[in-house]
């Protein structure tokens, strides 16, 4: 009673007091103090019984194996296993099934194997110690392998077995293992559990099917607080960050959400710019729940793509021994293209004593490439192994191409990539096909693609550059070839969506949207200054100078929905206030002239953020220079 009560020291008296102490005596004591994280005490126990003469059991020594994985006391765990192996358990699946479960998440795989390939017999609980050792140490191929094998053999899986391989299936994006599964728990019953109903969630996720997700979710009857953060993780990730916010709104009647579900419902803020939603669930935080590492880089990451760096800063200050709340301020200077501040702040950084990390040196890197800072984006490239003991990898080749292309060194970022010490990914080769849209090198773009297109033909980013470096090279033909193959391969793009926060509430506005009750309110106002633009001299229809094909293409590709935000932030605040609003794709040049102008008329700060950068809009400038528009800018009739 004392031990389920967690009284521990009232457990001890009377245990202490006891004249005669039977196995069970010492394994209540003993299993009471590893129950309670009290695991040294509960070891020195279990010696004291050794020392006594008192022959452990069964119980006994399962429950010290688990001790000593709690403890991730290897040494003990093996002196524990020779001990073992001397005594008349040594044998015992359920031993077996213990050092197997003790040795994996100890990350000693090896060990964990021989104990596994050992075995005379194994059972369910064996198979599934070795599918989730796997599953924990990031061999998803070796859980789902093992698990293929378990199958063939005719073991009957249990729902911690069909949870290990479902995340395994997320991890490796098998989504079709994954259904799988999920016909197999349905047929079997299993998925009553709640653990493999929130499995399946994950794994829909991952997999970039939230609607049969959401179906899952919808389907549990008494859902925990993972079932919600699984749900709520699942529409960030599958970039639906408004219903994560309402999903975790309606959990809050009901359960009360973890650090976990913080950080992901903050994570989503960030993607949409969601501000007072974050700072609401920041003061949330502060009251309700332990503050840890994760959660407050979580809660600085919001206020830095929220463009807020003052409360970012008060949020970093508290916490300046972490390498992470550097990097993402740094990470936060690379999007705002400001690679001076980036360079003070890593000097600072050293000299509070934290030593960079990879992800330190890739934000810098892009903070120098988006300043066109060359020489001293090299100068840290080749410094990273020597000065500072980080070894680059293929990140951070990809930002050098990045670094070189996008000042205009083409043949240097190409002969870079051919003296890579391993051989270029996607991103590598990607960078240098970005820097031949920026600059129009058709050629040498074409040469980046085929190399992507080897490895990679379902990533749609680097099909919607290729059409971005045709287009703008006037190459329509090639532009409309690879427009069929991203429909032949499936491939659809998401449609242009902005986000602005008005009084606390998100407004989303899809591309072509005519359903928002303001919508003639908004169309409106964006007529009001087409008309303007007009008289002020540009040319096109709505101020565009983009042909009809180039029109077009911006359309795919931009879908200009930030216009809409805008006009609606407009007419829904004071005069004066400035207007943040939220991009899921690039700006094109048309909007981004259309802005400019808008900034200059009502004399009100605008940012938006889009997939790239940060653009500040102010008295008809913007803060990225006009970067990537240098050859497009506004020309009057």
């Amino acid at each position: 009673m004392y031990v389920k009560c967690g009284d521990l020291v009232s457990a001890r008296i009377l245990f202490d007091r006891m004249p005669y102490r039977d196995r069970i005596s010492w394994n209540a004591m003993i299993s009471g103090y590893f129950e309670n994280k009290e695991c040294l005490e509960g070891l020195n126990l279990f010696f004291r019984m050794l020392d006594l003469s008192i022959n452990p059991d069964l119980m006994t020594m399962t429950s010290v194996i688990s001790a000593c994985e709690l403890l991730g006391d290897g040494k003990l765990g093996r002196e524990l296993h020779g001990y073992m192996m001397r005594t008349e358990y040594g044998g015992d699946v359920s031993v077996f099934n213990s050092l197997i479960q003790m040795y994996s998440s100890l990350g000693c795989l090896e060990e964990a194997e021989k104990v596994f390939s050992r075995m005379e017999s194994r059972d369910v609980v064996s198979w599934t110690a070795m599918i989730s050792g796997y599953e924990n140490n990031f061999l998803p191929g070796k859980a789902l392998e093992t698990y293929k094998i378990m199958e063939s053999e005719g073991i009957m899986p249990d729902e911690v077995t069909i949870a290990s391989v479902l995340s395994a299936c997320a991890c490796l994006g098998q989504l079709d293992a994954g259904m799988e599964l999920h016909e197999l728990a349905c047929r079997t019953g299993l998925i009553s559990y709640t653990i493999v109903a929130n499995s399946l969630i994950d794994m829909y996720s991952k997999c970039r099917c939230i609607d049969k997700a959401l179906e899952v979710f919808h389907l549990i009857p008494d859902k925990n607080v993972i079932s919600w953060t699984s749900i709520i993780a699942g529409f960030r990730i599958n970039n639906r960050s408004l219903e994560a916010l309402i999903y975790f709104r309606q959990m809050r009647h009901y359960l009360k959400p973890n650090t976990v579900t913080l950080i992901a419902v903050i994570c989503a803020c960030a993607r949409i710019g969601a501000l007072m939603c974050g700072k609401e669930i920041h003061a949330h935080a502060l009251k309700t729940t332990e503050y840890d590492g994760y959660l407050h880089n979580a809660i600085l990451d919001m206020y830095v793509r929220c463009g807020r760096m003052r409360p970012a800063l008060n949020q970093f200050n508290s916490h300046t021994e972490d390498v992470g709340a550097w990097n993402i301020l740094l990470t936060g200077c690379a999007q705002r293209g400001q690679g001076q501040r980036a360079m003070e702040l890593f000097h600072r950084m050293l000299k509070y004593k934290i030593h960079p990390n990879e992800v330190t040196f890739i934000s810098l890197l892009c903070a120098c490439s988006r300043s066109g800072m060359v020489s001293k984006g090299l100068e840290y490239f080749n410094n990273m192994n020597l000065k500072y003991s980080v070894p680059p990898n293929l990140k951070h080749y990809a930002c050098v191409v990045d670094l070189l292309g996008r000042a205009g060194h083409l043949e240097d970022a190409y002969e870079f990539i051919e003296k890579m010490p391993m051989k270029p990914d996607q991103s590598t080769w990607g960078a240098l096909l970005n820097a031949c849209r920026l600059h129009q090198q058709v050629q040498l773009g074409e040469l980046a693609a085929r190399h992507i297109f080897k490895e990679d033909t379902k990533s749609i980013g680097y099909y919607i550059l290729l059409c971005n470096l045709y287009a703008d090279s006037g190459k329509w033909d090639e532009f409309a070839k690879v427009r069929r193959t991203m429909k032949e391969e499936g491939l659809i793009l998401d449609p242009g969506c902005s986000w602005v926060e008005v009084k606390g509430k998100v407004h989303a506005f899809l591309s072509g949207d005519i359903f928002h009750p303001q919508i003639k309110e908004i169309n409106v106002v964006l007529e009001g200054f087409y008309e303007k633009m007009k008289a002020a001299g540009f040319r096109g229809q709505e101020c565009s100078y983009l042909d009809e094909v180039e029109n077009a293409k911006a359309d795919i590709f931009c879908g200009h929905s930030e216009r809409q935000a805008i006009a609606f932030g407009l007419i829904s605040t004071a005069p004066g206030m400035p207007i943040w609003v939220t991009k899921n794709l690039y700006m094109c040049q048309s909007c981004h002239s259309t802005i400019k102008f808008i900034s200059g008329v009502v004399r009100r700060e605008i940012s938006v953020r889009d997939t790239e950068q940060f653009h500040h809009f102010k008295d008809g400038t913007c803060s990225c220079g006009d970067e990537g528009y240098w050859d497009k800018i506004d020309h009057k009739a």
